[in-house]
């Protein structure tokens, strides 16, 4: 378990054949299936990719042959990655309810006034740290329907705001992030509402799915521009970790895309909201909750409970879990917004941080080198990471970077 003065800590699946049996299926993150995600997508208004950021100072400091960043700040203008998911999940559960598919939709056939009289008034329902919610209530509020969002206790004020700012019924619950997951699913299948969660469980799979499989039109974009930009195929990728709707999609993309030669997946958590971490150090195959308020910088990775889709994934897949402290976010923050001379700026906030922050301790803290060792990090890898959210909390991002909040001066060796 995490010691209270928050250490890096990590399991591999790289020396032990325990998890390395592949089973769970990949077939859902296939070309077919992120080009259709893609191709709706590509029909909303507004609708660019966001930057592929190649970091080449930083990547010389750390040893390694390149380091490239997705960046979802530039996510339709809403600072953000999360309307991938919740966007694409929506289109396809109103086109099954009419019996068509989803290339039938474009957006401005969805959005249109014969599309909204067939399917009369439907509320859509979610809970959410932040960046979720919001991307389910700017759906909605396009599609001239309702939204109803709920959010643990401890949230943002700021991201509270964000969310009602697009019409939706926004309510703090006094309960963490899992427990408001059961009652928001309660409350839906009371009230007849649709329920538009990130997570799945034993009965509710399809929408998560669709969810993870709207984020893939990220994932596909990177790996086509970094091809474009002649760079080579990623050895390595890190990525976040909440209840792992993005890191199952990210795993399950590279491993459907690279089958006989898929490049390592690194997956990190918040040290209070570990799930992943403690699942595998458990080492029965099965998943472990976490439990309690799950009072992290990493708001949006506060979660205690792993989606079951994607935790077949990454356990059977994943090369190391990592806990990470909220330390590890703040350097991440810090060291893209203060770029080495001739990288860009990267204004990443706490959750789209952390992986370059367990990047950096990784590449150089020298009580990390088994875990840099068993990932063969070295000087011919190819690093990919995704920031998948800007400054979501602006006033946390200053305290952070200005103010040098979560400070980690001397934790190196």
């Amino acid at each position: 378990m995490p010691e209270p003065n928050g250490k890096i800590l990590w399991a591999s699946n790289e020396d032990t054949d325990y998890f390395r049996k592949p089973e769970a299926s990949v077939s859902a993150f296939g070309p077919e299936e992120m080009e259709s995600a893609r191709g709706f997508h590509a029909t909303i208004p507004g609708y660019e990719p966001t930057p592929l950021r190649r970091l080449d100072e930083l990547a010389r400091l750390l040893g390694v042959k390149a380091v490239y960043l997705k960046d979802e700040s530039y996510r339709f203008g809403l600072n953000a990655f999360k309307v991938l998911g919740g966007s694409y999940a929506i289109a396809k559960y109103l086109a099954a309810r009419l019996g068509m598919s989803i290339t039938e939709l474009p957006y401005d056939v969805l959005t249109s006034e014969e599309t909204r009289a067939r399917l009369g008034e439907v509320t859509f329902a979610t809970t959410t740290d932040g960046n979720h919610g919001r991307g389910v209530a700017w759906t909605a509020r396009v599609l001239r329907q309702n939204a109803v969002v709920y959010m643990p206790k401890g949230s943002s004020k700021r991201r509270f705001d964000a969310i009602a700012a697009e019409g939706a019924k926004v309510t703090i619950r006094d309960c963490n992030y899992d427990d408001s997951v059961r009652l928001t699913a309660e409350e839906a299948s009371e009230k007849g509402w649709v329920i538009v969660q990130d997570t799945a469980w034993e009965g509710y799979e399809d929408i998560p799915l669709r969810i993870m499989q709207g984020y893939g039109t990220m994932a596909l974009e990177a790996l086509e521009q970094l091809r474009a930009a002649g760079g080579s195929d990623p050895t390595h990728v890190f990525i976040q970790a909440g209840v792992g709707s993005l890191a199952g999609m990210v795993q399950g993309f590279f491993k459907a895309h690279f089958p006989e030669n898929s490049p390592r997946v690194v997956v990190a958590e918040a040290g209070k909201a570990d799930c992943f971490y403690r699942s595998r150090l458990a080492g029965d195959g099965k998943p472990r909750a976490v439990t309690g308020d799950l009072d992290t910088l990493m708001a949006g990775l506060a979660c205690g409970e792993a989606n079951t889709i994607a935790f077949d994934i990454l356990r059977d897949y994943a090369s190391a879990f990592v806990s990470c402290p909220d330390y590890v976010a703040a350097r991440g923050m810090r060291v893209l917004g203060n770029p080495l001379k001739g990288d860009p700026f990267i204004c990443s906030g706490e959750s789209g941080a952390v992986t370059a922050g367990l990047l950096t301790f990784i590449a150089r803290d020298g009580k990390l080198a088994p875990l840099r060792d068993a990932l063969g990090l070295g000087e011919d890898s190819t690093v990919m990471l995704f920031s998948t959210e800007g400054d979501t909390d602006p006033e946390r991002y200053r305290s952070v970077v200005w103010d040098g909040e979560f400070p980690t001066a001397g934790l190196m060796d």
